[in-house]
């Protein structure tokens, strides 16, 4: 079962039902409606519109149904999967599965850019808090400069134009005369992506309310395990800003640092303290950014004992 919303839902089903997988259904949250007013901005990228028509299309050629405006509600089971639940145009549904993928849309993991010193703004656009940088993606702190993901989803077509961009951008600085044509052609390109990019926004938009349909006992973070409930009592008590909520109930303090749960947690802090979301702040960003195995940092001093025996 394939559950949430955003343009990489359908092609998730596609490559797993290819693969060999007995893909039930599709339970995407974005109302049919929603598509068709992002038309005209996705028919600025033809090419990847028509691969999106096809997966849609293949999956219901293979009798895969497609459930549009379908909220996912509840996933059935104790140690395994049983089924899930949703809600479609007020009526409640039931299925029987012994898997689920879940997700909304994609977010950027900014870290490297947080312990850089980068100064970070709220984009509307991406529901996040992203490094800021101009056009060639110089940040806020000289010498660094950012492209692809790490600084906002735009897709791989975009990444790779932006990291170009930046090259040149960082030749220019250095006193390089840079290829001023070739700077303009990928800026014109890049801000044709963006329309694109602001119709997804629009033909898969983000629960507003979906903070409120998580129950208290759904695991938000997995390393701490650290319950919804938890979270809200923390808020409870007088504590909205998400650092000191990750203080109170150690939301977001485990091996993943919040990778997986900072944004889910910061929804449920707003919703909870009636805020909007980009006042309850962002998650810190602390070394190590992922972890990493203890051998790793031994390697070297045990090749240089070994060269220095006798």
């Amino acid at each position: 079962m394939c559950c949430g919303s955003g343009p990489l839902l359908y092609l998730v089903a596609y490559q797993y039902a290819k693969a060999g997988a007995k893909v039930l259904a599709v339970l995407d949250s974005a109302p049919f409606s929603a598509q068709c007013k992002a038309l005209p901005a996705l028919l600025g990228q033809p090419a990847t519109l028509a691969k999106g028509i096809y997966y849609r299309a293949w999956l219901s050629a293979h009798g895969i149904p497609v459930h549009q405006g379908a909220q996912l509600t509840r996933i059935d089971g104790e140690k395994r999967v049983d089924g899930v639940q949703w809600q479609r145009n007020g009526k409640s549904g039931h299925m029987a599965c012994d898997a689920v993928a879940f997700a909304h849309a994609l977010r950027s993991e900014t870290q490297l850019a947080d312990l850089l010193g980068c100064e970070f703004a709220w984009s509307a656009l991406n529901r996040a808090w992203l490094p800021t940088r101009d056009e060639c993606g110089r940040s806020s702190v000289s010498g660094i400069y950012l492209a692809g993901d790490g600084a906002g989803i735009m897709g791989a077509d975009a990444a790779e134009m932006a990291g170009e961009l930046a090259a040149l951008g960082l030749l220019q600085d250095i006193g390089v005369v840079a290829d001023t044509a070739r700077t303009d052609t990928l800026k014109t390109a890049l801000r044709r992506i963006e329309r694109f990019r602001h119709g997804l926004e629009t033909a898969f938009p983000f629960l507003e309310d979906w903070a409120a349909t998580v129950a208290d006992d759904t695991l938000v973070c997995r390393c701490e395990e650290v319950s919804a409930g938890e979270i809200r009592s923390a808020v409870q008590d007088g504590h909205w800003e998400i650092n000191r909520v990750k203080a109170m109930c150690r939301v977001g303090m485990g091996r993943c640092q919040g990778r997986m749960c900072g944004l889910a947690a910061a929804e449920i802090i707003a919703r909870e303290s009636g805020l909007p979301v980009e006042h309850v702040g962002r998650l810190r960003g602390q070394a190590p950014i992922k972890p990493l195995p203890f051998g790793l940092g031994m390697r070297p001093m045990e090749k240089q004992s070994v060269e220095t025996q006798p």
